[in-house]
């Protein structure tokens, strides 16, 4: 569960501009060699992107961890009596936090160390000096800092609108995949009650 505001959303926005405006202009230049002024603007554009590539880490971090949070879940439904679920619940959230706290911190240091030779390394050959200072000034403009932050209002709208016109669509495939995967795991979904097989006469 990578975070969207890696790369792939300032970069690219910048890169996407950049094209668009190269293909009005001229064809674009060869990278060409490497110089210190270029190395200081890549330093420059990782600067702005850190917090993103933080959050690259720590999402590679939290999926394995929230993937058995829901293993727990279920089996605490199912293997856990109900007057201990509560007290188990609160244990695990425990060590999962334990985990994040110790991990999280870990992978973000690494991702910023590496940052300056894979990112960096690849923006260095695939990239000329002129299109670096052009992605530098769409990163440090006020209005494409200001799209930025709208990010997350966006992704919740759209996300919003999309569960409430999906829902009718994907509901019937879930239960249909959650009864096809019980059947191949032999286990028979629960007879319907007296009163729901009357209602359905």
């Amino acid at each position: 569960m990578l975070n969207r505001n890696f790369i792939p959303t300032t970069l690219f926005a910048a890169l996407l501009a950049i094209a668009c405006g190269a293909q009005a202009q001229s064809p674009a230049a060869a990278p060409g060699p490497s110089s210190p002024a270029k190395k200081e603007l890549i330093a420059k554009i990782l600067v702005l992107q850190q917090p993103g590539i933080e959050a690259v880490a720590r999402n590679l971090v939290e999926q394995p961890a929230a993937q058995m949070m829901q293993a727990a879940g279920a089996a605490l439904r199912t293997q856990v009596p109900a007057d201990k679920r509560e007290a188990t619940a609160a244990l695990i959230n425990a060590d999962l936090k334990k985990y994040a706290d110790e991990a999280v911190p870990l992978a973000r240091d690494r991702a910023v160390k590496l940052a300056p030779s894979t990112i960096g390394a690849v923006l260095d050959e695939k990239m000329t000096e002129d299109e670096l200072k052009q992605v530098l000034a769409i990163m440090e403009s006020a209005a494409f800092n200001k799209y930025q932050k709208l990010q997350p209002d966006m992704q919740q709208a759209l996300t919003a609108r999309l569960v409430t016109e999906t829902r009718p669509l994907i509901e019937p495939k879930i239960k249909a995949l959650d009864q096809s995967v019980g059947r191949r795991l032999g286990i028979e979904a629960p007879a319907a009650a007296p009163a729901a097989r009357t209602a359905s006469k």
